[in-house]
């Protein structure tokens, strides 16, 4: 696949697969696909669009993982040209390794860190035979049902920028100044704006990235959000670009954000 350094993937992991199933489908319009453990014993299903695209997956939380220390939350997937030197490299620079190399048919990936310690997954894709030059579109700028925005909370803005220009490509040559809270460094990658970077506010318990769904309009998604048991914390409030944005936590925990051109 040609995506190299970008988000093709991304994956929301939840103690219940099925109540964040429920969840994401009125808010937002997914349908989630799979049910109960599969062969490897691990309860993996799929998120797809209305357009019948897929844009991620839902990893069920076993006891085991959360006694491990997982808890619920969203990760993102960045592309790698090779797995293996792309672990050696990143933990050279200071990242960890928080879950070592996995190789099923789509793929090989690994759960690793930024030096900040910001938890992220790299894979190196296997496309299917004849589809070698297509590209992931789990992320869409402006397309309803995909990601839209990938923001990165830092302990170090100047580190945290270096590490992903060197191994995943992005470049940062625009910056908004937001006062106190510094600068909202652009990540452009493939010639194109794909979010942000920031120096993280005190407010925030944690570094960490966090990713805007986009809805056709935010009134109904907030409402569902409200009558499915999840909870606003900021907005709706207006963004540069003409949008609208909503950050809040589902029902099971995560923290979720989505974006739209109509604030409700």
């Amino acid at each position: 696949m040609t995506d190299r350094g970008g988000f093709i993937w991304y994956e929301l992991m939840t103690p219940d697969a099925d109540a964040a199933a429920a969840f994401y489908e009125a808010v937002v319009g997914w349908k989630i696909v799979g049910e109960g453990p599969g062969e490897n014993g691990l309860d993996y299903r799929h998120i797809i669009r209305a357009d019948g695209g897929a844009n991620g997956g839902v990893l069920a939380l076993s006891p085991d993982m959360i006694a491990g220390g997982a808890r619920p939350c969203w990760m993102g997937y960045l592309h790698v040209a090779n797995i293996e030197d792309a672990v050696a490299e990143i933990t050279a620079d200071g990242g960890k390794v928080l879950m070592p190399t996995t190789t099923i048919d789509v793929g090989s990936f690994a759960l690793v860190t930024d030096p900040q310690g910001v938890p992220i997954y790299i894979m190196a894709p296997i496309a299917p035979a004849g589809r070698e030059g297509e590209k992931s579109d789990a992320y869409d700028r402006y397309a309803n049902g995909h990601v839209s925005w990938n923001e990165l909370y830092t302990s170090d803005l100047d580190g945290a920028k270096a590490f992903y220009s060197k191994h995943f490509s992005f470049e940062f040559n625009n910056s908004m100044p937001m006062g106190e809270m510094g600068d909202y460094c652009f990540i452009e990658h493939g010639g194109q704006d794909i979010g942000a970077v920031m120096q993280k506010p005190p407010h925030v318990p944690q570094s960490g990235w966090n990713f805007y769904i986009r809805v056709p309009d935010l009134g109904p998604a907030v409402a569902a959000i409200n009558a499915q048991g999840g909870k606003v914390l900021h907005g709706p409030m207006p963004v540069p670009g003409d949008d609208w944005i909503v950050n809040g936590i589902d029902p099971q925990g995560a923290a979720f954000a989505l974006v739209s051109a109509k604030g409700g």
